[in-house]
């Protein structure tokens, strides 16, 4: 690889790792860290083992995926199979959890993994897992513990997003994009991530004061009312979690977020970038909300994946989340489509399909309940999917109907 300045390869990725561990995980002296990472991803997930270890991680466990394994699944594996998962392993994971460990995931999976797959099997095998991996999920979703994501580069996802060069060009350029997005080229990474939590903080801190009803987004084949959840709070940049640790869950971010009104959203929405899920790309999705289900749903590419997305079950045709983000940030400035979610739905306001966030309210420790009579919506999924743009506006709209413009043009006014 090559270097920033006077800034080696191996330098980044060391800054990646410390980064991922103090203002990601914010990891306590004793604590022990559950990571997952491809087998692509072996540098940086060792260089994250050392640097818990310095931060006086009790223990750090590794598990290793395979984009060969599981395309050799889908070759070769039983029908049968594609209706099981490790429920063994996720009960592992989610005994980890309750036992007060944290959680890391290192992604960068081939965005077109499953493209040539059955998508049937895929939507079965999504669904055993969903199902298999939900105690786990919920102890995340929840914040009960503290968790992060950051990316590695790998060659499958480099190609995808640069496919007109060599893959070592390829492999160099995401890599570059990685860092720029996570702040890893500041000078001092981990000041220039408290000066941006400083900044999304002022954000949600106005967000909370207003106190909105509902969002209403604007754009090309765009027109959408998002209806918040009752007693509703806005996150974003540092969570605590409850377990008292502090951290950004996700490297990078820029968003502010909130979960809406599982039967208050109305009106069409486009996507402005297509979705990777699961290893099929979905491109130009359009959706029509009533009552706050989606009762159409249509895309270019990958339509029938979407489909069967949104049929997982019940709350699937809900929201669960819903983000603003400015277009002038480091991501979408970089005109990089990343063709993964960590990155592409921090270039732009979004909307996520499937479970809230309960940790998005003014009342901690709300049971099932009382968070469903809030409005919270419950699924097995949480899939986020882009609808800002330079061409997108954004009302926030109070509770007598009032309406104020939140954002023009993509950029905030407020």
């Amino acid at each position: 690889m090559h270097s920033a300045g006077t800034i080696t390869h191996a330098e980044r990725l060391d800054r990646l790792a410390e980064v991922a561990v103090k203002v990601g995980l914010g990891l306590a002296p004793g604590q022990e860290l559950v990571m997952t990472a491809s087998v692509d991803a072996l540098d940086l997930s060792r260089r994250i083992t050392e640097h818990a270890y310095r931060a006086g991680a009790r223990l750090v466990t590794t598990l290793l995926s395979d984009d060969r394994a599981t395309l050799a699944r889908y070759r070769l594996a039983p029908e049968e199979s594609f209706d099981t998962a490790p429920g063994w392993l996720f009960d592992g994971m989610a005994a980890a959890f309750r036992g007060g460990a944290a959680r890391l995931a290192i992604v960068g999976e081939d965005p077109s993994l499953l493209a040539g797959q059955d998508p049937d099997k895929i939507a079965r095998a999504n669904r055993a897992r969903s199902q298999a991996y939900r105690p786990a999920l919920d102890l995340i979703s929840t914040s009960t513990i503290n968790w992060a994501l950051v990316a590695a580069a790998t060659p499958a996802w480099a190609r995808a997003v640069f496919p007109d060069t060599t893959d070592e060009v390829a492999m160099a350029r995401l890599w570059d994009a990685i860092f720029a997005a996570s702040r890893i080229d500041a000078a001092d990474p981990v000041a220039a991530w408290a000066a941006h939590n400083r900044g999304l903080m002022t954000r949600r801190n106005m967000l909370n004061e207003r106190r909105y009803a509902a969002l209403h987004f604007r754009g090309p084949g765009t027109d959408l009312r998002v209806g918040l959840a009752d007693g509703h709070a806005w996150m974003g940049g540092l969570t605590t979690a409850k377990n008292g640790l502090t951290g950004n869950p996700n490297i990078p971010t820029e968003e502010v977020f909130t979960t809406p009104h599982a039967a208050r959203t109305e009106g069409v929405v486009a996507a402005t970038k297509p979705l990777a899920y699961q290893g099929t790309l979905i491109r130009d999705i359009r959706v029509r909300f009533e009552d706050g289900v989606i009762v159409d749903a249509e895309a270019s590419a990958g339509g029938e994946v979407l489909r069967r997305m949104i049929g997982t079950d019940e709350g699937a045709r809900r929201l669960g989340e819903v983000a603003l983000v400015p277009d002038s940030n480091p991501i979408s400035r970089s005109g990089v489509l990343f063709l993964n979610t960590l990155f592409d739905e921090n270039a732009a306001s979004h909307i996520a399909l499937g479970q809230a966030y309960s940790k998005c309210f003014l009342d901690k420790d709300l049971s099932d309940e009382a968070l469903a009579a809030r409005g919270a919506n419950r699924s097995l999924i949480h899939v986020d999917w882009m609808i800002g743009s330079a061409e997108t506006d954004v009302d926030g709209i109070a509770a007598d109907g009032t309406a104020e413009p939140l954002m023009r043009r993509g950029e905030w006014v407020r």
